[in-house]
Order: C-alpha cells, then structure tokens, then sequence
C-alpha cells in the first residue's frame, strides 16, 4: 500500500510539507511521513512504497540513540499511544507517525558536509569555495573534507534552500543560538558518521533542524534520514566518481534524462525506479538498525 495522502478528519491539519502531513493534538502534534517523494521543488506523482516508514523509523532510531546530545521532540511512534480517535487508522499510520512535542522551529537549516559532494563539488569546481568557505586545491570528487564543515542555510519563499554565512545566521537566530547549533550539529554528525562507517555507510553529508521547546533547544522534524543525508556504500566508495548512494539521488538523475524544465507538472517515475527507489530507502534502514522493515 502506497500513501500518498491522509485523511484525518477527526484532527485539525496543522501544516503540510513535501513528505509530512502535521495534526494538530491536544498536548503535542502527530506527524506523518507519507510515501511522496520531491525532486528539484516539485513533488512527484508516483508514491515511493515503504518511504514513509522508512523516514519515521529511521528518524526514531537516531532519535534514541542521539537523545545523550541534545534532546528531541519525539514523544512516541507506538501504536498504543495513538489517541482513542485514531485507532481505526492503524493499519494506514502503522511505522509511519511519530507523536511529537511542539517547538518554535529556528529558520535555519544546519548542514554538516563531511565530503565533497553534490552542489558542494559544483562550487568547488568553479570557485575553490563551499557555501563560501575556502577548500584546499586539488580534491577530486567525493574526497573526503580535511575538517567538517558547518553550511547553514534558510529558506526563501519559493522552498530553494538560500545558504547563508555565520554572520547572517546570528542575525536570524542570534549569537548564542547560532553557537549551539552549530556546536550540536557537528557533534550529531561526528557520532553518527562513526556509527554509519560500522553499518558499511559513509555519511557524506546531512541536515539537522532545531527548535525552542520550554527554553531548551531539541532536535526537531526528521533525523539522519535519506532525504535529509547523503548516504554511501562504504565498499563502492572510491574518488573521482559519484558514489553509490541510498537518498533520491537515483531519483534526481532520471529526472535529468527527460525533456522537463523541472517546474510543475513533474513528470511520473516509471515503475522499475519507483522499486529501485524503495528498495534503496529500505536498505538504508536495514543496514543502520540490521532489521528488516518489512519483518519487524
């Protein structure tokens, strides 16, 4: 079964995203990843199975295990805490929602680049810099960064990610926030790039959101996921070549195939990248938590 929409008529919606429908609950907000799939701003018209599950769980498991760094809005993804109207849903929310906590979201988005990858590589070859940081000469793509490096970014209107410096994130969220972010986001990439390297992945690069939850700042929206990570396979990873990888990035290249101008309508994915697709997201998950999604 492929959801790519939910009917919760029983909630009040609160927001809805690319991939997440958001409910509104008395003492928190039920978030569900669905199994839509965006590519270049536009969301496509084919569901990916199993994505949905993917991202929650994925998130849940990095949730717990990064919760000794800085805390996190996740409250619970079991099925015994849905409230008493949504039970008759359990079969459609069933691995795909997450009970969480409100915060007030911080406008930034923290970007931690351990490689030299995707728009990075792209600026590199023209300018020597990523997000403006100088990088030494002579790095081939894919090569790993002589230090972490740390790209906030926000949004514009139209949903393109804007990176912006150090100076203009204290500007938006202020000198002590940008320093904590910052601190956290390197922190959470190190301990999960450790982690990742045991699973045979490289974490090439990810992205973290933080939010205010009663004065404290937590970790927020979806953690260390394929839609939000770069993810390699450690035993195809070589320099000088795009690596094997378990994001959309299979996705975003069969889109430069065709004839579209990437704006709306995109067009339908056919049916063997839609399976491809689904099976790399399942494999990212069964390689970190050495479970298979299907079985558990």
């Amino acid at each position: 079964m492929v959801i790519t929409e939910t009917q919760l008529p029983d909630l009040k919606p609160y927001n809805r995203g690319k991939v997440r429908d958001i409910y509104e609950l008395d003492d928190g907000l039920l978030i569900v990843a669905t199994d839509r799939i965006s590519a270049f701003d536009c969301i496509l018209p084919n569901g990916i199975p199993h994505k949905g599950a993917v991202l929650t769980q994925i998130s849940a498991f990095w949730f717990q295990m990064l919760t000794d760094i800085i805390p996190n809005h996740m409250i619970s993804t079991d099925l015994t805490d849905l409230p008493r109207e949504l039970q008759d849903q359990a079969d459609v929310l069933d691995k795909r929602f997450m009970l969480v906590q409100r915060a007030r979201v911080l406008p930034i988005e923290c970007v931690v680049r351990g490689y030299l990858a995707g728009s990075g590589w792209k600026e590199y070859q023209q300018s020597g810099t990523i997000c403006g940081i100088s990088i030494p000469p002579g790095l081939e793509q894919a090569a790993k960064l002589p230090e972490l490096i740390f790209t906030p970014a926000t949004k514009a209107e139209s949903g393109h990610d804007i990176n912006i410096t150090l100076e203009q994130t204290v500007e938006i969220v202020g000198e002590e926030h940008t320093k904590r972010i910052r601190e956290v986001s390197l922190a959470l990439y190190t301990r999960a790039a450790e982690y990742a390297r045991e699973c045979g992945l490289i974490l090439s690069d990810t992205k973290f959101e933080f939010g205010i939850s009663k004065g404290e700042l937590i970790l927020v929206d979806e953690a260390l996921t394929p839609d939000s990570s770069r993810y390699w396979a450690a035993e195809d990873y070589r320099t000088g070549t795009s690596p094997n990888s378990f994001d959309k990035q299979y996705v975003r290249d069969w889109l430069e195939t065709c004839d579209w101008d990437k704006t709306p309508p995109a067009p339908e994915l056919p049916p063997d990248v839609v399976e491809n697709t689904s099976l790399k997201y399942q494999e990212a998950y069964r390689r970190l938590t050495g479970k298979d999604l299907l079985e558990d």
